[in-house]
């Protein structure tokens, strides 16, 4: 039983739950390494400044935090004379359903930057279990052509924790998806938060 399961048991009353569930968010947040996040937020300043592309991906709900960070990075940030290039690989329907469909969906990521990606790009990969098959052949590749690994993972990291060249762990029990998630997207938002203000001084 994983500590939402047991938050739900022991609450008494829909607010119990939701007083819990917050708690519990807090703890996790507050666990997370400032020095992880700020090599991240490095990262992505060192890509602006060499005028590399930085490409998110991730599967379902992380899909969806892929799109949120490449608006909120690229567009958010309102930069345009030295903008941040990020661009998500899961917003393209005809190509994830081309690759998905002729060479298989642990392939609709890694075919794509076998096109685009560069050396010094960044791959950004975002899985909560850490485990995701297009995520790391996607990294395989980046390896292949000297592009810089980032991992926002979650429950124990997985192998995307170890194999990235730069990792950011959201510590939650495993199989919380909710918690992981929702950290997740408060990283977007911190990070495209700090990185708004910082190219405005």
């Amino acid at each position: 039983m994983n500590r939402i399961d047991k938050i739900y048991k022991n609450s008494v009353s829909i607010q119990k739950y939701c007083q819990s569930y917050f708690k519990y968010l807090n703890e996790i947040l507050i666990s997370i390494s400032l020095s992880e996040i700020e090599q991240f937020i490095a990262t992505l300043l060192k890509a602006r400044d060499q005028g590399a592309k930085i490409y998110f991906i991730g599967n379902g709900g992380s899909a969806a935090t892929a799109s949120h960070f490449a608006n909120d990075i690229a567009i958010g940030t309102r930069e345009y004379d030295k903008p941040f290039k990020v661009i998500s690989l899961c917003d393209n329907n005809a190509i994830l359903t081309a690759i998905g469909n002729d060479d298989g969906f642990d392939s609709v990521f890694s075919q794509q930057l076998q096109v685009l990606l560069n050396k010094e790009d960044v791959v950004v990969a975002i899985s909560a279990s850490g485990n995701s098959v297009n995520l790391l052949k996607a990294f395989d590749v980046a390896k292949q052509k000297g592009a810089i690994t980032v991992g926002l993972s979650a429950f124990d990291g997985g192998k995307l924790k170890i194999e990235a060249d730069i990792s950011v762990h959201v510590p939650t029990g495993k199989s919380e998806y909710g918690p992981a998630e929702d950290a997740h997207m408060v990283l977007d938002h911190l990070v495209s938060n700090y990185l708004m203000r910082f190219i405005k001084i």
